[in-house]
């Protein structure tokens, strides 16, 4: 048998087997975890190599579709084009007859009037005679000065004029030269005289739905090519007048709106201007039609830096429209862009108040800017429907304290009786100049009097005096408070002594120390012509 083994060398040995056992523990460990990172890691890959390859298949799918719709569309407007300018000749040819029978008729004599674009219409059927009329016989002269005459009835133009072109032979041919008087240079000799970009936009506007196609509608134009032509000369010239406007920055909003109008009519956009559209539109982006022609020329890719353009510029009001325009409401929330807007029109009339050295105009100013901001936040929430996010009660009272306030600084303030009257009892004030009224009564006394007192004498109002009354420049020698005495008064006598006949008792014959000598010979004169008056009157 073998020796029994010492318990302390068993222990020696023991000892390292221990420690190698816990670093063999923690090195299970490191790898465990290392594993599940790993593991965890190209779990990750996998989902999202999935999720991007089910993303390229959805737009695989996407394009398929839209090159199956495009496709179908080409072949579709292919078949059609026979069909639509069949239509359309036919159009003409009923056009080219009516135009005729008018103008026989108008040979004739037989012509009712309805044509005078001079003369007034009654009613809307009138208007739209009169239109047509000049229509059918493509008096562009005619029929723009028919239109430019009658700025408030634009509504009814706006609806009348589409139904009115679609009688004309070459409706775009008379728009074109219709509006040459002013687009793209105005040829006008007084160019200030009126502006008629509201005119020409007008037109502009009711030329589109004239000129779609009948069969496929608003997405193929029916424009000849003399016609593209022209209209693509006109938007050469107007790019070209843009250094004699003062560039872009300086350009008016009406021709930068009838220019864009024009772009989206003729259908004549063109990519590599797309950087002129956009500075156009972002200069002129609180014209309400301008987010609609931004997508129209071709904008709707660049919308969002746009907006964020408009957002830095201060724009919030425009941004919020060309959000609802575009769907980026969830990108851009309006609520905090209106919010930030109002906080803008605060911090500006905060400047204007510390700017302005006419501290009374500063705050005409600032209040009307106020309003006009809250007015326009105001429109906004109903016009999107934003009252539960954005509850209007506050800005409605707020416009109102501000039309309230404006309301009484409208009405006359009282005037002091004799505004030369000095606070303080130094001493007398210069003279005034009594000299430039020809019947002048100078008096002692200002009719001002304490609020401690109840005098019992009457206005001056109470007895005849001549027309203006100029009152002296010297102070009472009492206090008092700058308040016009009433017609009358209740209250009872007081032992107040007599001034110069203006209270009960005797009249003292004038102190000489309360006139400046100045004024001395003409206030006697006058003293002793109404002295027997005021006494009758105060007895």
């Amino acid at each position: 048998m073998g020796s029994v083994p010492d318990p302390g060398e068993l222990t020696e040995l023991a000892q390292p087997s221990f420690e190698e056992f816990q670093k063999q523990t923690s090195l299970m460990t490191s790898c465990t975890l290392l594993w599940q990172e790993l593991s965890d890691h190209f779990t990750s890959l996998e989902q999202n190599l999935m999720k991007k390859s089910e993303a390229l298949k959805q737009m695989i799918e996407t394009l398929d579709n839209q090159t199956q719709t495009s496709l179908e569309s080409l072949k579709r407007r292919e078949v059609t084009i026979d069909h639509s300018v069949e239509i359309v000749a036919g159009k003409v040819g009923e056009r080219a007859r009516a135009a005729l029978e008018s103008l026989e008729k108008a040979r004739d004599g037989g012509g009712d009037g309805a044509n005078d674009d001079s003369g007034e219409v009654d009613d809307e059927e009138g208007l739209l005679s009169a239109l047509k009329a000049l229509c059918l016989k493509m008096d562009a002269r005619g029929f723009w000065n028919f239109v430019t005459a009658r700025k408030k009835e634009l509504e009814n133009l706006r609806s009348k004029i589409p139904a009115a072109l679609g009688d004309c032979v070459d409706p775009a041919m008379l728009v074109l030269e219709a509006i040459s008087e002013v687009f793209p240079v105005d040829k006008r000799e007084e160019k200030m005289s009126n502006d008629y970009g509201w005119a020409c936009v007008v037109i502009l506007e009711s030329l589109t739905p004239v000129m779609v196609d009948p069969v496929i509608g608003k997405s193929r134009l029916l424009v000849t090519p003399s016609v593209e032509e022209k209209a693509k000369e006109i938007a050469e010239t107007w790019k070209k007048s843009l250094e004699e406007r003062g560039r872009i920055e300086n350009v008016k909003t009406p021709d930068v709106h009838t220019f864009l109008q024009h772009l989206v009519t003729f259908g004549i956009v063109r990519s590599e201007d797309l950087a002129l559209y956009r500075k156009l539109v972002v200069g002129s982006a609180w014209r309400k039609q301008m987010p609609k022609l931004a997508v129209s020329v071709g904008l709707g890719d660049q919308m969002p830096d746009m907006i964020e353009e408009l957002i830095s510029r201060g724009q919030q009001l425009d941004a919020v429209h060309f959000t609802y325009e575009v769907g980026l409401v969830d990108k851009f929330p309006p609520v905090p862009l209106l919010k930030a807007y109002l906080r803008d029109a605060k911090k500006s009339a905060a400047s204007i108040m510390e700017d302005s050295s006419n501290t009374g105009r500063a705050t005409h100013l600032v209040a009307r800017k106020e309003q006009s901001a809250l007015k326009a936040v105001l429109k906004c929430i109903e016009e999107y429907k934003l009252e539960e996010e954005f509850p209007p009660e506050n800005l409605k009272k707020r416009l109102d304290q501000l039309e309230k306030t404006k309301t009484e600084k409208r009405k006359p303030a009282a005037v002091p009786a004799n505004k030369r009257t000095r606070a303080s009892y130094n001493g007398p004030m210069p003279p005034a100049k009594a000299g430039r009224i020809t019947n002048a009564y100078v008096s002692s006394f200002p009719f001002i009097r304490s609020p401690s007192h109840s005098p019992q004498y009457a206005s001056p109002a109470a007895y005849p005096s001549p027309p203006t009354t100029v009152y002296s420049n010297r102070s009472p020698p009492y206090p008092y408070s700058p308040e016009i005495i009433p017609a009358s008064y209740q209250g009872s006598p007081i032992g107040y002594p007599a001034y110069n006949g203006y209270c009960s008792g005797p009249v003292p014959a004038p102190a000489p120390p309360v006139y400046h000598p100045h004024h001395h010979q003409h206030h006697q004169f006058h003293h002793q012509q109404h002295q027997h008056q005021h006494q009758q009157h105060y007895y």
